[in-house]
């Protein structure tokens, strides 16, 4: 998968709904989300993504690609999204494999909530 595909890929995650997420997370997937259980995998973790409201928009920057085999992709990145008045920003890794011709999966992903930051930090 080409690296504009690829962000595409990983952005419509953020702002498109339950079937998107039904559709390009794998079944094996095993994530880490900012909330309780924390640790999810297969459906749990499916669903989980599944029941988040999807955001209107999400800036996806500090992008990092790693092609560690033929059909394995991993990904880095600090996500910014916003939905009306709310604000999340994360640094988030996803691996994404290949399972047959141009049909990808998310099997991985991981996301860690970045702090509020100080205005008295310069």
């Amino acid at each position: 998968m080409e690296d504009a595909r690829l962000w595409s890929f990983e952005e419509s995650l953020w702002t498109e709904g339950p079937d998107n997420y039904r559709e390009k997370v794998d079944p094996e997937v095993v994530m880490v989300l900012p909330r309780p259980p924390f640790v999810l995998s297969g459906s749990a973790a499916i669903d989980a993504v599944a029941d988040t409201p999807v955001w209107d928009r999400a800036e996806l920057t500090e992008r990092q690609v790693s092609r560690p085999q033929e059909g394995l992709i991993v990904i880095g990145y600090h996500v910014a999204a916003h939905r009306g008045d709310e604000h999340y920003e994360a640094h988030c890794t996803s691996v994404i494999r290949r399972l047959e011709h141009e049909v990808w999966r998310v099997v991985q992903h991981q996301q860690t909530p970045v702090l509020a930051r100080s205005t008295s930090q310069a």
